[in-house]
């Protein structure tokens, strides 16, 4: 695992005053509330299985739970705010009534959604735009004062993939983070963690070509989330499933882990935590 981290950058971030330290990588677990997300393994319909399931991440590791309501796959079908947040607001509730030691993540790109569901109880806002795709996010984001999760997108998720045009991938998206982060810190917002946004508006080599200079996204100097957890980047490689995508998974989950990465979001808890030990010590 790389031993400078961040290049000697930003390694914490703040948790409704509580302090954590990102310098030893930590797992995002994926909980989708939603009827259509790309892996069916990963739906949760109704909000006792999404308790169940909070409950089960959090016993095999992970740090984070992100939540999210509205799915971001290619094609996805669109959803309101207020399906969004009705969605949202009863699985906050009852997560944090259950497991108040749970650190919620609300995967959102909208700026309502993530102050109610805020209020509601959740620590942190994980937005694929980057504020594109609403522009009172940043703001919002600023009156909060929670930590902000960034991707790398163009386009929507119903329009990125006509958008995968570079010229330099990997220099494209450090200018993109470069421009974002300095909008961000003039509003004032302090703890900001940036997704190379994998899947999103790249073609199957791109995400690959844009994997090989991820240790260029250092540069920043702030934390670095990544989730390929059962991507098409993986499965269309190897001419699979989502569902048999496991192990590709793994294989990348460990090279991100020596690239920098600080989080990592995955369907499969355990095994990202086995990663992570393993490379630690290693």
């Amino acid at each position: 695992m790389a031993k400078d981290t961040f290049l000697n950058g930003k390694t914490t971030v703040n948790l409704k005053g509580k302090l954590l330290d990102l310098a030893v990588p930590a797992v995002m677990a994926i909980l989708n509330i939603t009827p259509d997300s790309f892996y069916a393994g990963s739906r949760s319909n109704t909000v006792d299985d999404a308790l169940r399931r909070a409950e089960g991440f959090l016993n095999d590791g992970a740090k984070f739970i992100d939540i999210g309501a509205y799915s971001s796959r290619p094609g996805a079908a669109e959803l309101s705010p207020d399906e969004e947040l009705q969605r949202l607001l009863l699985v906050i509730e009852a997560i944090t009534k259950k497991l108040p030691e749970a650190i919620l993540s609300i995967d959102t790109f909208r700026a309502r959604v993530a102050k109610e569901a805020i209020l509601a109880g959740a620590h942190m806002i994980n937005d694929i735009s980057a504020g594109s795709m609403d522009e009172a996010m940043f703001e919002t984001v600023a009156e909060l004062q929670v930590p902000y999760v960034i991707m790398h997108m163009k386009g929507t998720p119903q329009t990125m993939q006509q958008h995968t045009q570079y010229q330099d991938i990997g220099m494209e998206v450090v200018s993109y983070f470069a421009a974002k982060v300095t909008a961000l810190k003039k509003l004032g917002v302090k703890d900001i963690i940036i997704d190379p946004g994998f899947g999103f508006a790249k073609t199957l080599e791109q995400n690959y070509e844009l994997f090989r200079q991820m240790d260029n996204l250092q540069v920043i100097g702030l934390p670095m989330l990544v989730g390929i957890s059962r991507k098409s980047m993986i499965y269309k490689l190897l001419d699979t499933t989502p569902e048999a995508a496991l192990n590709g998974t793994t294989v990348l989950n460990t090279l991100a882990l020596q690239k920098g990465a600080a989080i990592l979001r995955v369907h499969d808890v355990r095994e990202a935590v086995e990663c992570i030990k393993i490379l630690t010590l290693a």
